[in-house]
């Protein structure tokens, strides 16, 4: 589990090529690795990857074809700068939100304004995650915990302020960049509590119920 606040940039410094996966590295000399050990598990670019090789500034993962199929990391090159962030400790501030580190989908930059000091990002919205994003709802992008401030029928907008810029990789984001996007989870489990279609939908289950719960 993860919250999506960035404690390091990273860039990939080894790509390995297995078959239909892939195993690749990661350096990073801003990242802790002390309390790093194997498998253990640290957020790339929002992507949940298992460490199978450590040294003193990098961590080795192997990525399955089933991650390749839904991200971007089949297109990284050496370089690509990827934004890191290990798993959660129980006693850890809790920063962004809840994060599983399973990519939903993959946005593109559509268009960067700066306002004032802060970068207005638009980002498309691929139809099948569209109804998960809300206005002042949290969505991760690239592994960033971050508040969506509008909302249109294709398209979404984010104020990312100059620290986040600073400290993650918004600041070589261009129009026609490719992200990872992970929509919030409790907006999936309130759909699958919704659903009456699911033969598995608990009775008394409705959003009736949520809403007057204070859910909705």
């Amino acid at each position: 589990m993860f919250t999506g606040i960035i404690e390091a940039v990273g860039d990939i410094s080894r790509i390995q090529q297995h078959g239909n996966d892939l195993a690749i590295t990661i350096s990073s000399h801003s990242l802790d690795f002390t309390d790093v050990k194997l498998g253990d598990s640290i957020a790339s670019n929002g992507v949940c990857l298992t460490v199978t090789g450590l040294s003193q500034h990098s961590f080795t993962a192997d990525v399955s074809a089933e991650t390749l199929a839904y991200t971007q990391f089949g297109q990284y090159q050496l370089g690509q700068r990827v934004n890191l962030e290990k798993a959660m400790l129980a006693t850890s501030r809790f920063g962004g939100h809840i994060v599983s580190g399973h990519v939903d989908g993959v946005s593109k930059v559509i268009k960067i304004e700066q306002e004032g000091r802060a970068l207005q990002v638009w980002l498309s919205m691929p139809a099948a995650i569209a109804r998960y994003i809300a206005h002042k709802g949290s969505v991760t992008v690239d592994g960033i915990s971050l508040t969506v401030n509008s909302v249109l029928a294709d398209s979404f907008r984010l104020t990312i302020v100059p620290h986040t810029a600073a400290q993650t990789t918004v600041s070589q984001l261009k129009v026609g960049t490719k992200v990872h996007i992970e929509v919030d989870v409790i907006a999936r489990y309130l759909e699958r509590l919704t659903d009456v279609n699911h033969p598995e939908q608990a009775p008394g289950v409705t959003k009736a119920l949520l809403s007057k719960r204070g859910f909705l």
